[in-house]
């Protein structure tokens, strides 16, 4: 007699759900890690300390609910009230209350625009397993072929873009393409979506430019900053929203409680007392950017112009994903990714100066042989 197989007692939706990927993590010594886009320097021996100082008996009490010291200090520092920022658990978390504070899930309402996610292809991986999980519709918008923005002004972009969107992710500079986006291009975007668009600049320290502005300026955008990409806190889980407090106020509403450790919350205060460390370090990673940059060149790598930590760059000679291999068999860790538009291009986070020299020779034997 067979036995009867019970109902699963998971919902059908996560049962179809594939969870988003990050990079591998180092399971051996020694590898070199340029895969995860993280900043090859320690954060200021003064945050370190500020962390060290707060291990004693503060660690059985709540942290501040709503990172009120930090969001004044944040304000202070971008010329805007305390009400125009919201604290987050990094900024993935902030992106996926995004979606469940302004999108609804598909079905659930007459207006098909009201279900829908819209993002960048490529773009964040992200993105669309935020829309999945909340069960909403999505509408990926192909970047053109050097990854710039589809102009808004051309009929055929008019039909691939949904200007009636819920809400809409631009990440900028662009992951994984490096690539950077005017403020004029990006103002015009935001005034063309008639629902909220959250600009993610999770690399912008990097960049030449910011829309810090857009946020201040249109009430439905929303910026994304973080404190791990530059500011080397990646442990500690701390980003931010800026937008108008209609928005933040809403998503202030679905917040979990006590969402940021309070470490992360001084982790990241110390920060904001010694910005010209990371200044410096920001110099110097884009220095070291553009030294790889020309050094791949060189060697008949064909190297996209990059405005982030990292450079995505089409190898010679080998597929991009035996380049993977080939560079992990020589205990280096790059990115490649899977999917149509990239699969020809690894990513490269940028190392320190002998992490680079190391990535560069390995590449040379890796042609000669």
């Amino acid at each position: 007699m067979a036995l009867r197989k019970e109902p699963s007692l998971v919902r059908p939706l996560v049962r179809t759900l594939h969870p988003y990927v990050p990079g591998e993590q180092p399971k051996i010594k020694g590898l070199i890690k340029l895969n995860t886009n993280e900043n090859p320097y320690p954060p200021s021996p003064k945050v370190i300390a500020a962390i060290q100082s707060a291990v004693d008996g503060r660690l059985r009490l709540y942290p501040n609910p709503t990172a009120q010291p930090l969001r004044q200090k944040l304000a202070r520092l971008h010329r805007c009230k305390p009400d125009n920022i919201i604290i987050g658990n990094g900024s993935d978390e902030l992106l996926a209350m995004a979606v469940r504070c302004f999108v609804e899930p598909e079905h659930s309402t007459k207006s098909r625009s009201r279900e829908l996610l819209q993002f960048f292809n490529p773009s964040y991986s992200l993105y669309p397993v935020l829309a999945r999980i909340h069960g909403a519709r999505t509408n990926s918008v192909p970047l053109e072929k050097d990854f710039s923005i589809p102009f808004l002004g051309k009929l055929r972009v008019q039909r691939q873009w949904d200007f009636q969107a819920a809400l809409t992710f631009i990440t900028t500079p662009n992951a994984p393409s490096g690539h950077g986006y005017e403020l004029s291009e990006l103002d015009a975007l935001c005034r063309a979506q008639k629902g909220v668009v959250v600009l993610d600049e999770a690399y912008v320290d990097f960049a030449r430019a910011h829309a810090l502005p857009l946020a201040l300026k249109h009430s439905n955008v929303l910026v994304a900053r973080t404190f791990s990409k530059a500011y080397s806190l990646c442990f500690q889980r701390v980003g931010y929203f800026i937008g108008h407090p209609e928005l933040i106020g809403a998503l202030d509403k679905i917040r979990d409680s006590y969402n940021v450790n309070g470490l992360g919350q001084i982790a990241a205060l110390a920060t904001l007392d010694d910005l010209e460390y990371y200044r410096n370090n920001f110099r110097v990673i884009i220095a070291t950017r553009q030294r790889l940059s020309a050094e791949l060149s060189g060697l008949g790598f064909r190297v996209l112009p990059s405005e982030t930590n990292f450079i995505l760059t089409q190898p010679p000679k080998f597929s991009a994903e035996v380049w993977l291999q080939k560079l992990r068999d020589r205990k280096i860790l790059v990115r490649w990714f899977s999917y149509p538009e990239v699969r020809d291009y690894l990513r490269i986070t940028i190392g320190t100066p002998n992490q680079v020299d190391a990535l560069v020779k390995a590449v040379k034997k890796i042609l000669a042989a």
